[in-house]
């Protein structure tokens, strides 16, 4: 179980919500960003995409294939659709930074 983080504002964000500083991001920054954005609780197969999105980027410092996202944790291949409406959603959560306009269009 996470700590809900009520209060966002000592964090920085762009004008798309995303954390500009994937680093400053907390397990607790996640459930508040859930909270602030109208998502339920977080519930394990959602850390675990959270968990995959956060390690890929910090990696390889870009957007993986979101059906990858979903096989490579066993769920089913529209699980970040599923889980959280969008896969603009599933990134502004994993706390990582806005990821372009280009990227964004087929998000």
């Amino acid at each position: 179980m996470h700590t809900v983080l009520k209060d966002l504002t000592t964090l920085q964000f762009d004008e798309d919500g995303f954390l500009v500083d994937p680093l400053s991001w907390t397990p607790g920054v996640a459930t508040g960003i859930a909270a602030r954005d109208g998502l339920p609780e977080l519930k394990s197969e959602h850390w675990e995409v959270i968990g995959y999105l956060r390690d890929h980027y910090l990696r390889f410092g870009s957007l993986p294939v979101m059906s990858h996202v979903c096989r490579v944790n066993h769920l089913d291949r529209n699980c970040v659709h599923d889980l959280f409406h969008a896969p603009m959603e599933a990134w502004r959560i994993a706390g990582l930074p806005n990821p372009g306009e280009e990227a964004k269009a087929y998000m």
